[in-house]
């Protein structure tokens, strides 16, 4: 089936919510046989993220609460983009350096990702940050966070048995590590089929 005949049709839309980091909107859509529907849409500015690896292999993650889901969760560092329009790469660097106080030299787009488009078109840009250098770290007021620095295979291993769960951490550090493979980085010594070892031991029954 081609995709015009999958395509919905906007038809009107109302604005429910307009938040500080959301908008959400009620639509009415046609759909492709003729009928209509309803659709709660959460619009949302976009995001950057990035994986920065320094040159011993050592990935920097960020832990942090997360309200909704009332736990704190292992991410990379990561920030919404100041207005739509705003250049991913640009927020990227901003966000890296206030959350770890991390610049880099080298800059690879991973990928652009849509988080959750049954409901939202939030986009985020990954990146890998290589040649990295360390400088102060300055958070925004309302962000509390806790730094650690591990191995990247460690932290692929642990996207493997569920010890991180972040949508877009998990993206980002698996295709770090495959971009990183690829380069032949001296300091990936695990291989994938010794990660999911690993990993499937870890998950095993106690």
């Amino acid at each position: 089936m081609r995709d015009e005949e999958l395509r919905e049709r906007f038809l009107s839309g109302e604005e429910i919510y307009p938040g500080r980091i959301i908008r959400v909107e009620k639509w009415q859509v046609a759909l492709p046989n003729g009928q209509t529907a309803m659709r709660e849409i959460v619009k949302h500015n976009g995001a950057a993220a990035v994986v920065p690896v320094d040159g011993h292999g050592q990935v920097t993650l960020v832990r942090q609460y997360r309200t909704p889901v009332d736990e704190c969760t292992w991410e990379i560092p990561a920030g919404k983009l100041d207005t739509p329009t705003e250049d991913p790469f640009h927020a990227a660097v901003r966000e890296l350096e206030e959350e770890t106080g991390l610049q880099a030299e080298h800059w690879q787009l991973l990928t652009a990702m849509y988080t959750t488009p049954g409901f939202s078109n939030e986009k985020i840009a990954v990146y890998l940050a290589t040649g990295l250098s360390q400088h102060p770290a300055h958070p925004d007021e309302d962000e509390f966070l806790g730094l650690k620095k591990l191995p990247l295979t460690e932290a692929v291993a642990m996207c493997m048995d569920g010890g991180i769960r972040d949508g877009k951490t998990l993206v980002g550090l698996l295709l770090a590590h495959r971009a990183l493979c690829a380069q032949d980085a001296p300091f990936l010594g695990a291989s994938m089929t010794t990660i999911q070892r690993r990993a499937a031991v870890s998950s095993s029954p106690k």
